[in-house]
């Protein structure tokens, strides 16, 4: 399977939020959904903290040049 886009995941966390504020979600539901979100966030701010040391990198590379 393949990794999932940042974008992709945030659009899967934004159904997720939808679901969860649906006053019919069951609670065992809720509380799936809710782990899910919260790995998926997880996921989203690993790959931006990347991003960010990347941009560092380059930045403080420029600087030197």
């Amino acid at each position: 399977m393949a990794k999932a886009k940042i974008e992709d995941k945030f659009e899967q966390i934004n159904a997720i939020i939808e679901t969860l504020e649906q006053p019919a979600t069951p609670l065992t539901e809720s509380l799936k959904l809710y782990t899910q979100g919260v790995k998926l966030l997880k996921e989203c701010n690993d790959e931006l903290d990347k991003v960010e040391k990347q941009l560092i990198i380059l930045d403080e590379e420029e600087q030197h040049v």
